[in-house]
């Protein structure tokens, strides 16, 4: 078993809710067998342009007999394929007011499909996973934009001011995918900070005599990280200039919760008639520990190699301090419903 795998079978060996038999009564209602369901995971996962599973017929009959815990891959994938979600599957208990009764529309449904106004309400209940996270917190606004932009994408313009969105999140909460989402919906570019600032980061922290993966020791968190989010923010200020809507994402988590830089941001862009809609992703500490191993990056090797160092630094509960947007993805609720409304148009547009 690779090194990614361990850990997602550390933190998997039990989950509440988790029904394997339902995945074995969806295979046999849609007539497959092991090795179709295998074949047909493949290809809506390359489809999606999600992590492709291998799927072999004895991982599958492992996974329907209750012996390994689908990884998040292998749960994608199924959700794809059944059109369904990880409550309806069978692998979780679903959080309160998630919505687990989704109708989609299939991707090739034409012109009557998009008339119906079905295409509209399947992005439509994705949004609002969009909540206000404070009070003072308008999240219809942005909702509404996201909505009309992807709308209008082809019918002339967005007319509504361009806005900055902040798409912030610990490690592994889910920030890169859900920026992702509403990119593709919008057509706005998504500056993430991670493929933006890292070869400037690892080449400075070489230099500096440390290693290239740090991202917890004090010289990177004095001298290197306020350098990335520098670049991230004068990339993002070189389209707020040029009023292009856009989409930031990096964990934000000193940012968000100082007020005073917020307002900074804030002032620049009104300037500019550009709004700024800060959205936290809220996740739970086994899914994101879930998600760091699956994605293997050796960026997070040290938080992986002293998990519990690095979870007695979180707080969960942690929430930005200025009015936000939240998005509840814990057990990874948000990704596999954004994962089904990219299916529902194949290809958004």
């Amino acid at each position: 078993m690779t090194r990614a795998g361990r850990a997602v079978a550390d933190v998997t060996k039990v989950r509440a809710g988790w029904r394997p038999e339902r995945l074995r009564e969806q295979r046999e209602a849609h007539g497959l067998t092991l090795e179709g369901a295998g074949e047909r995971l493949r290809d809506v996962a390359r489809a999606a342009g999600v992590a492709v599973p291998a799927a072999n017929f004895q991982t599958l009959w492992q996974h329907e007999q209750g012996e390994v815990y689908p990884g998040p891959h292998y749960r994608r994938a199924y959700c794809l394929l059944y059109r369904a979600t990880e409550p309806e599957l069978g692998f979780r208990h679903a959080l309160p007011g998630e919505s687990t009764q989704m109708r989609f529309t299939p991707s090739d449904a034409g012109e009557d499909g998009c008339r119906n106004g079905a295409h509209v309400l399947a992005v439509e209940r994705a949004l609002l996973q969009i909540r206000p996270g404070t009070e003072d917190a308008d999240s219809t606004v942005l909702r509404q934009r996201v909505l009309d932009a992807w709308k209008r994408r082809h019918t002339g313009g967005d007319p509504n001011r361009p806005s900055l969105v902040l798409v912030g999140g610990y490690a592994g909460s889910g920030k890169s995918e859900f920026a992702r989402f509403l990119s593709r919906l919008t057509g706005w570019p998504v500056l993430d900070k991670d493929p933006l600032t890292r070869p400037l980061a690892e080449r400075l922290l070489i230099a500096l005599g440390s290693d290239l993966d740090d991202r917890h020791s004090d010289l990177y968190r004095g001298q290197v990280r306020p350098l990335e989010y520098q670049c991230l923010l004068e990339a993002a200020y070189a389209n707020v200039d040029c009023a292009i809507s856009t989409v930031v994402t990096a964990p934000f988590v000193a940012e968000l919760t100082d007020e005073r830089w917020l307002q900074r941001l804030v002032n620049r862009c009104e300037a500019r008639g550009v709004s700024v809609s800060p959205i936290w992703i809220h996740c739970d500490i086994e899914t994101m520990h879930e998600y760091m191993g699956f994605r293997s990056a050796a960026r997070d090797s040290w938080k992986l190699r002293h998990w519990e160092e690095y979870v007695s630094t979180l707080d969960t509960g942690l929430r930005p301090v200025v009015p936000h947007l939240v998005v509840d993805n814990r057990l990874g609720a948000a990704i596999s419903l954004t994962d089904q409304v990219r299916q529902v148009f194949g290809a958004v547009h």
